[in-house]
């Protein structure tokens, strides 16, 4: 029998050259291409190609290129797929697919095998064959199929770069034994010095076994149910040092199934969670110290509260808290209740309790501090407030508003502390009174009553608390210090400050440690003042506080009444000085109302003496036009000396005519006093002035006054200057614009107010300073004698009013007056 030859030995390696040229089926080799530090497949490499195959595809012998670089559409076709599942399963099933990409428009069929490291492959295509009607119609199917599967081939390599790029630890696991399909860089990274490819889990981290976790991995797959651990703590090499680490992972098991349902893997889906596992252990326990330091601090907090509130409760300031945008009372002191009638209880609102501070603009004030954070510091405020069931009294105080936050700096309410001044701002009113009246020989002593007036309007309160029975000083404000410069804590108050610790002042300290009462001083000089030259008048408080249910300290409050105390001394002093002066100004006065009636009676005299005179001018330079012929009268020197008499003539009469208004307005009674209504008033005015109205000034109106709103004035002479005031706006309109004339009023809290502005010719500055003065006329385009607006002030003034004026060129004026309102 002849010997059998291995195929092997059967062909000489030139004969196997030989073999791939003459082969009409295309032969190529290629090496996988792996991921940066991973064992990944993402191409592979074409290392040759013989004749036949690179007949059909255009490629040399050696490419020198790799698969996806020469066919991208190789992912798309399934083939670079399919090359890889070959190369990973050992697997050798044909391919078919029909290429019609990157220069190609073949139908190839492929079949592959792994050989070592390198992937042989075998292909061939229709090319050189006539296509059937059959195989044409196959090309489209397998076309629309390809294309079907390059799309889900694009969403699995997007999912898997997806998987690469997760920061959570990635594996994918094949078969029962649960061999390694894929691991993402970040899971590679944990275990650097292990390999993971195709190794069973057991083998590849044997310290699952003790952990259970490889018994996990044979449940999901068995049962097809996934698992989750939320918490799993394990100890690994993770280095290969032979030293394991602790870690704590959140770890999820998915199982995998193949195309007919089956489960056929399993993936691995963990995240490293041992920085906030132990940070929640360090923070469990930082929790637990921190809620023993809270009740500690709450207790110390309860003690200083009840402390706190025990000293706000008796001081002289009155103190309240607000809290919420809607300033909601949440505390108010004895002195606080007793202004406001026991009414700022807890939980109502400012508004509801006080509802007669709203319109004092307090509520305002008390948003303004909420919304921006900032304090407001009033000084001598004055607010109306009702003490139930008395009427409203009328109070002025030092007010501060302070905005309270919470721990995190948000805004939470408000602090009210207020210092009563009512007496203090009454004193300097009067002081200032007296001043005014003062002549001018007391100007000197009437501005050093001002400078200690100056001193009189702050008024301090100083806080020190002393503890023990030997009162030793453990707290002082700042203008504590400054009326005792110098306090040291811990030392006796009768060792630190003798002047203020008298044997006296020490015993009833004794007697307040020991009966826990309140005491009281009367006004007293304070010995060793340090706050300027001036005596300082002092209302000492001593008030026994505790702590912990027993008499601790006492609390000593000074209050400065130096202003009240010097004020009466200064009034009593002005009196006496007023008394003197007012015998001088009576006599003044006497001698003034003598001249005045001379002099009105001169100028009555003077005026009534020269209107004959004007009289015979008038008719002489008549008699003398009558006389001259026209023609002597239209001479260059004869008419302007004509037209000089005449308009000189006209000013002397003007002039005679003002003198005698002037008179009358002030001989003339002003009549009596009553209620007058201002809309029918206004209406009537109107009505005479309708010719101007609505003649050349075209004028619009616009009349806003409420009805029924009256002021208390003599009815003829506010007709006088009402018509005024509209014959005015009419008059001195501007050429260029329609004249427009609003008349407006209104009730204020202590007065009525009536408004009437225009958009006429206005005035500037320095014609606004002259506006009121007799024979003042600043318009001449306009007949007027000059005296009307003097009239009008004198008028309103006469009557108890003010008058007012603003004004711009060009642009128009408004006059404001002010009336007394009148008692409902």
């Amino acid at each position: 029998m002849p010997t059998i030859v291995p195929i092997a030995d059967l062909f000489t390696p030139d004969d196997w050259q030989i073999v791939l040229e003459v082969s009409l089926t295309g032969i190529h080799l290629a090496q996988p291409v792996y991921a940066a530090a991973s064992t990944d497949i993402v191409d592979f490499l074409l290392e040759y190609v013989n004749p036949a195959g690179q007949h059909m595809t255009g490629l040399p012998e050696r490419p020198d290129a790799t698969l996806l670089q020469r066919f991208p559409h190789a992912v798309a076709s399934g083939i670079f797929q399919y090359y890889r599942r070959v190369f990973e399963t050992g697997e050798s099933a044909p391919y078919q697919t029909n290429y019609q990409a990157d220069g190609l428009d073949n139908y190839f069929k492929i079949t592959a095998r792994r050989s070592g490291e390198r992937l042989v492959v075998s292909f061939t295509d229709t090319s050189d064959q006539d296509r059937s009607a059959v195989e044409q119609a196959l090309r489209q199917t397998q076309a629309t199929e390809q294309d079907a599967r390059a799309e889900v081939e694009v969403q699995r390599q997007r999912f898997h770069e997806v998987l690469l790029q997760l920061p959570a630890y990635v594996a994918a696991y094949h078969g029962p034994d649960h061999r390694y399909q894929f691991v993402n860089p970040p899971y590679q990274g944990m275990f650097p010095h292990r390999s993971f490819a195709g190794r069973p889990f057991r083998e590849a981290i044997p310290e699952s076994e003790g952990l259970g976790v490889a018994a996990l991995f044979d449940q999901v797959y068995q049962t097809g149910e996934p698992h989750y651990l939320p918490e799993m703590e394990g100890w690994f090499d993770f280095h290969g040092t032979g030293q394991p680490e602790q870690v704590f992972v959140k770890l999820s098991l998915h199982p995998l199934r193949n195309a007919q349902g089956q489960v056929d893997g399993i993936l691995d889906f963990s995240y490293n969670i041992t920085e906030q596992v132990l940070a929640r252990r360090q923070l469990e326990q930082l929790n637990q110290e921190l809620e023993t330091r809270v009740q500690e601090r709450t207790r110390q907090l309860s003690e200083q509260q009840a402390l706190l509130r025990q000293l706000l409760s008796h001081l002289p300031a009155a103190i309240a808290t607000l809290s919420g945008p809607e300033h909601r009372f949440s505390f108010a002191n004895a002195r606080y209740q007793y202004l406001v009638g026991d009414r700022a209880q807890v939980g109502l609102t400012v508004a509801e309790a006080l509802p007669e501070v709203v319109e004092q603009g307090v509520i305002e004030l008390l948003d303004r501090v909420y919304e921006t954070g900032e304090p407001y510091l009033g000084r001598n405020v004055m607010i109306m407030l009702e003490q139930p069931p008395g009427p409203p009294h009328q109070f002025y105080y030092d007010l501060t508003y302070l905005p309270l936050r919470d721990e995190q700096g948000k805004m939470q309410g408000q602090l009210i502390f207020a210092v009563e001044v009512t007496e203090q701002v009454r004193a300097r009113r009067q002081t200032a009174l007296l001043q005014a009246q003062v002549l001018a020989a007391a100007q000197r002593r009437a501005q050093e009553r001002q400078d200690i007036l100056r001193v009189f309007a702050n008024a301090p309160l100083a806080v020190a608390l002393l503890r023990e029975p030997d009162h030793q000083l453990d707290y002082w404000n700042v203008l504590f210090d400054q009326y005792f410069p110098g306090a040291e804590r811990g030392v006796a108050v009768e060792k630190m400050l003798p002047a203020l610790a008298t044997p006296e002042v020490v015993a009833q300290l004794d007697r307040l440690y020991q009966s826990g009462a309140t005491y009281q001083s009367a006004p007293t000089l304070l010995p060793g003042a340090t706050l300027g030259s001036a005596p300082r008048y002092v209302l000492f408080t001593y008030q026994a506080y505790q702590e912990s249910g027993r008499v601790a300290g006492v609390a000593l409050f000074l209050q400065d009444v130096t202003e009240q105390v010097l004020g009466r001394q200064q009034v009593q002093h002005l009196n006496e000085e007023l008394t003197a002066t007012n015998q001088e100004l009576q006599l003044s006065n006497a001698r003034l109302t003598r001249t005045n009636a001379d002099l009105d009676t001169f100028v009555y005299t003077v005026s009534h003496d020269l209107k004959s005179p004007i009289t015979n001018l008038e008719g002489l330079l008549t008699a003398l036009r009558d006389t001259l012929p026209l023609d002597e009268q239209q001479q260059p020197l004869m008419a302007p000396l004509l037209e000089l008499l005449d308009s000189t003539v006209s000013r002397l009469r003007l002039t005679i005519d003002q003198l005698t208004e002037l008179i009358q307005l002030q001989q003339t009674p002003a009549g009596p006093m009553q209620p007058v209504l201002l809309g029918p008033l206004v209406t009537a005015v109107l009505e005479d002035l309708e010719a101007e109205v609505t003649g050349g000034a075209q004028a619009q109106l616009e009349v806003a006054i409420p009805a029924g709103l009256s002021v208390r004035f003599a009815p003829a002479n506010l007709r006088s200057i009402v018509y005024n005031l509209l014959s005015n706006a009419l008059k001195y309109r501007h050429p260029a614009r329609p004249a427009q004339v609003r008349v407006h009023a209104e009730r204020q809290p202590a007065a009525v107010v009536l408004t009437v502005a225009d958009n006429g010719l206005g005035i500037s500055e320095s014609q606004q300073q002259r506006l009121f003065q007799v024979f003042q006329r600043l318009h001449t385009h306009v007949e007027g004698t000059g005296v009307g607006l003097y009239m009008i002030k004198r008028l309103v003034e006469n009557g108890g009013g003010t008058i007012a004026v603003k004004s711009q060129p060009n642009v128009g004026t408004t006059f404001t007056v002010t009336f007394p309102a009148q008692a409902h």
